[in-house]
């Protein structure tokens, strides 16, 4: 009985100082920031921001306005496309589709517009490419 009275004492007294021991660690663990990362944490914050500045020229930003360019046709088979990155610099293409004939144009971008006449259906997939 003394033999299991002394070694649920020890157990216990185990018990609290381990909970001492977390408590201590994770105190001092609360007060670190970023200087007390590994090194490896900071080259890859440092990849990580300079993967976020090139993707800035990717044409990411993009929208297709579909619809009938002469009244007499149907099923919205002509469409303006814009494909333009997140500076608004990019390109439009249209393809516009007659009963004979389908004819595709491509307008340079920059800035959110362009030096050429754009049609309506053109600006609005330029509108609804911008973020």
């Amino acid at each position: 009985m003394v033999v299991a009275s002394l070694a649920l004492v020890v157990a216990v007294l185990a018990l609290v100082l381990s909970v001492v021991g977390l408590r201590r660690t994770h105190r001092s663990r609360r007060g670190t920031g970023v200087e007390a990362l590994p090194e490896d944490v900071h080259g890859l914050r440092q990849e990580v921001a300079a993967l976020k500045a090139e993707s800035g020229d990717a044409l990411r930003q993009l929208a297709v306005v579909r619809y009938d360019a002469f009244g007499d046709m149907g099923g919205h088979l002509s469409w303006s496309l814009a494909l333009l990155d997140d500076g608004g610099n990019g390109v439009v293409l249209t393809s516009i589709h007659g009963r004979s004939e389908a004819r595709t144009y491509a307008k340079n971008v920059a800035g959110w517009t362009c030096e050429q006449q754009l049609s309506p259906e053109e600006e609005e997939a330029i509108d609804h490419a911008r973020p």
